[in-house]
């Protein structure tokens, strides 16, 4: 029945190959039930309201048991799909300051049926042909950095500086058990992880943690100094999940509350950053796996494309964020993952953890931002795909990549990117090699940008 169900014997693969893979890549992306709520509570929306880390932990599981348990069963590939990095960046740092946070997950509920249309209709191909590849890698590059900013600004390695724009810790010296330890986890995580240990972000989450409830009960450590999760021993391992967040989504209030362009942008940066990166791990993890046939053709691709839009749609009705496809999934297609029967035991481990949620209430920002600085540094891997010798590509890329993480906005250096792009075009007379798509965009960030003169002008 197995067989039948996922195509084991089609696909060369077996029980034992899927199982194993399945559990791998569970072990490889876990570390998101934990990250995940650090990054979102770490944000304030529009009122100054948090959400809250427990039930972040519980929306974050269970969005991912959902949406791999679908992909295992429409998609039939070997993906784990979860709240997505750099995706809960823009929800958290660019949507909510502008709304709440229910109206910021209801943009989240958008941005996936906008991700289901492009994938049952022609107009991804529209899209991906519009957008320059060199800016599409400029995007995750640019988002990587800005990652792994967040991480180091969380952790107090960085931060505002009195005679610079930043400075090395609060003092211009790092000092403090809290960034002591985020060091002690950032080269643990990097020394496991170059040496190819399964789960290293994980196991350095989990092994930082616990450094940190250490201390934190043989020091006098102010609490505040350890941001939004102080650590301490939970007084339970397990306890019943809290769906409190569930379903509390404003489809669009945003666009009242932030404003019909504002909201327009951030739901644009969304579906762009979303659709792109999953359609590259897609790709990339199917090639892994020896599922692209010879004119790279994915099986099942527009089922596969659609069920990331879903996933989406789940991640903003339960407050998760928008979900996606994790590039760990490679480590379970490494341990011989070749079929959806991976994803069921990926999403039934993922659907475990909703019992073990007072482990997150353990977590500092000092054991779980080094992960978004590793993040970080794995996405600057794309810089390699841009073209630097060619200017009329390099100059917007760079601009891309430099604006997100200096401007903490990811909106502004996509912004930024495509109006420079078409603008040289433009001038050097190169107008066929403009979309008329990409117009229709570069204006949309130039009202952006010009948003205080067109509410001068229009009040």
């Amino acid at each position: 029945m197995l067989d039948r169900l996922f195509e084991l014997s089609g696909r060369g693969s077996t029980v034992g190959h899927e199982v194993r893979g399945g559990v791998t890549t569970f072990v490889a992306m876990a570390y998101i039930i934990l990250l995940n709520p650090i990054i979102l509570a770490g944000a304030k929306d529009v009122t100054g309201a948090r959400l809250s880390i427990g039930e972040l932990t519980t929306s974050t599981a269970l969005a991912a048991a959902i949406s791999t348990l679908l992909m295992a069963f429409v998609g039939n590939a070997p993906f784990g799909l979860a709240a997505g990095l750099g995706l809960n960046a823009v929800v958290a740092y660019q949507a909510a300051p502008h709304m709440t946070w229910a109206q910021a997950m209801g943009l989240v509920v958008l941005e996936g049926a906008v991700i289901i249309l492009l994938a049952v209709t022609g107009l991804r191909t529209l899209i991906m042909n519009a957008i320059p590849l060199a800016l599409k890698h400029a995007i995750s590059v640019g988002i990587g950095l800005f990652i792994a900013l967040i991480g180091l600004v969380d952790a107090g390695f960085v931060a505002p500086g009195s005679g610079t724009p930043v400075q090395l810790g609060a003092t211009g010296h790092l000092t403090g058990w809290p960034v002591a330890v985020f060091c002690f986890g950032l080269l643990l995580m990097i020394l496991l992880y170059v040496r190819g240990i399964p789960a290293a972000i994980l196991i350095s989450i989990a092994v930082t943690a616990l450094l940190a409830v250490l201390v934190n009960s043989l020091t006098t450590v102010d609490p505040a100094d350890w941001g939004v999760v102080a650590p301490r021993v939970p007084e339970s391992l397990v306890a019943a999940p809290d769906f409190g967040l569930v379903g509390r989504f404003d489809l669009f209030g945003g666009f009242v509350t932030a404003g019909a362009l504002t909201a327009t942008v951030v739901l644009f940066t969304l579906v762009l950053s979303g659709f792109f990166d999953a359609m590259g791990t897609i790709i990339g993890v199917s090639d892994e796996a020896g599922l692209v046939d010879q004119e790279g053709r994915v099986p099942r691709l527009g089922r596969i494309l659609t069920v990331d839009g879903v996933a989406g749609m789940v991640g903003g009705a339960t407050s998760s964020s928008a979900n996606t496809v994790f590039v760990e999934s490679a480590a379970g297609v490494g341990e011989g993952a070749r079929t959806g029967l991976a994803s069921v035991v990926t999403g039934a481990l993922l659907g475990l953890t909703l019992l073990f949620t007072p482990l997150a209430a353990v977590v500092p920002a000092a054991a779980a931002a080094p992960a978004l600085v590793l993040v970080g540094a794995l996405m600057m891997t794309q810089s390699k795909n841009v073209p630097w010798n060619d200017l009329d590509l390099a100059v917007p890329a760079f601009l891309t990549i430099s604006l997100m993480p200096f401007t903490y906005s990811i909106t502004n250096g996509v912004g930024a990117g495509v109006i420079v792009y078409t603008l040289i075009k433009a001038v050097k007379g190169r107008f066929a090699e403009i979309p008329w798509l990409l117009w229709v965009v570069t204006l949309v960030f130039l009202a952006y940008f010009g948003i205080d003169w067109l509410e001068e002008l229009f009040a």
